[in-house]
């Protein structure tokens, strides 16, 4: 045998090295930017007043309402306009439940507010989930008439049940919150850090961040679940998503239940942000119909199904008016009245009505996209010469 052929036999194969694994340095630059933004958002109350603190918290409300909704209408593809009524239930259902017995005005179970507030949550889910049949078997501007008409149906019940929500006269104050015995109001142990008070502006900051990155991290792990899956492949093609084996009147009734629950966490945390629940004179109000095309106009302005843009579109349309009417008492602006007069609720109506606009004429997938765009660019590396 030649020495050729003994060097072939001999000479085992060579293996290609395995490239060692890539690290996923967007992921890491997303996750360390979350972080850095948690941080500065548990710092802010060491450093703001209580007006600007109070600002944050609607703006958090209006957060953890347009996730509910961004979820039904872009991840499942079903247009919902009762996002106010189950703000309107939640409100009502915290009220009820963690309100003293023994009253003869209103009705009240004396629960603890932590269970009233999770006995909020489930009861507008199970309201929304009474309206699946409907959802079920409309699509498109259809489901969006037939959910409307559940904002005319709170506003009779919020008038009609004083009971309940102490008529529109003068309402009926919810009992203050509180976790495991503490209070989130001046009451209680005196708590300082770093020199600052935290009193009751501050700890419900604290408790409406807790529930707002609780909405959003159970949100993003739908979405990137078979729950999310199922959704969007309802919200493509109703016909291909059968045939896969996706249950489409299952996967429309739990979008519309987990929205409608999102809706009463917002609610709740809106009678507590107002110290009072007093239901609406009228279609326009609190709990209206401006209320449902507002959270509307945040998930457009975010992106459709963006978990994260709609916090962004949250910012925009319920933080603007908070923003404006803070710098109009400080600087003057907005000080006319009577029904020409411009208000920082009428100037934010123009100026998120002109971003809608915009987001439809140009960028359909909303500031969300904007934001996938700049991301992809800076991953791109640059082309050589």
């Amino acid at each position: 045998m030649s020495d050729s052929a003994v060097s072939e036999v001999d000479t085992p194969p060579t293996v290609a090295a395995t490239p060692p694994p890539r690290r996923d340095w967007g992921k890491l630059v997303r996750t360390a930017a979350w972080l850095a933004l948690l941080i500065v958002l548990l710092a802010l109350p060491l450093y703001l007043d209580a007006a600007w603190l109070k600002a944050g918290q609607y703006m958090m409300i209006g957060g953890v309402g347009a996730i509910g909704l961004t979820l039904v209408v872009g991840q499942a593809g079903q247009l919902s306009l009762a996002h106010a009524f189950f703000l309107l239930a939640g409100a009502t259902a915290y009220t009820v439940l963690s309100g003293p017995t023994g009253d003869d005005r209103v009705v009240g179970f004396g629960l603890d507010p932590g269970l009233s507030l999770v006995g909020a949550v489930v009861v507008a889910a199970l309201l929304g989930l009474a309206f699946a049949p409907v959802a079920g078997r409309l699509r498109g501007i259809y489901l969006g008439v037939a959910s409307l008409a559940l904002v005319f149906l709170g506003l009779y019940f919020g008038q009609s049940a004083e009971e309940l929500t102490g008529g529109t006269s003068t309402g009926r104050a919810p009992t203050p919150f509180s976790l495991f015995g503490f209070p989130f109001t001046n009451d209680g142990p005196e708590i300082t850090l770093l020199g600052v008070p935290i009193r009751q502006a501050e700890r419900t900051w604290y408790l409406f961040l807790l529930l707002t990155v609780l909405a959003f991290v159970i949100a993003r792990g739908a979405v990137r679940g078979r729950v999310g899956r199922s959704w969007r492949a309802v919200r493509d093609n109703e016909a291909a998503a059968a045939v896969m084996g996706v249950s489409v009147l299952r996967a429309k009734a739990g979008a519309f239940a987990v929205s409608s629950a999102y809706g009463g966490l917002a609610g709740a945390m809106t009678v507590l942000w107002f110290d009072i629940l007093k239901p609406d004179e009228s279609e326009y109000g609190t709990y209206g119909i401006n209320v449902s095309i507002a959270y509307l106009a945040m998930v457009i302005i975010g992106g459709l199904g963006s978990v994260s843009g709609a916090l962004v579109g949250a910012l925009i349309v319920n933080g603007l008016p908070q923003v404006l009417a803070l710098y109009s008492a400080d600087l003057g602006w907005f000080a006319g009245t009577g029904d020409g007069a411009l208000t920082p609720i009428l100037v934010s109506s123009f100026v998120y009505g002109a971003a809608i606009i915009l987001v439809v004429l140009f960028e359909p997938g909303g500031l969300a996209a904007i934001g996938r765009r700049l991301t992809r660019s800076r991953r791109q590396p640059p082309e050589e010469p």
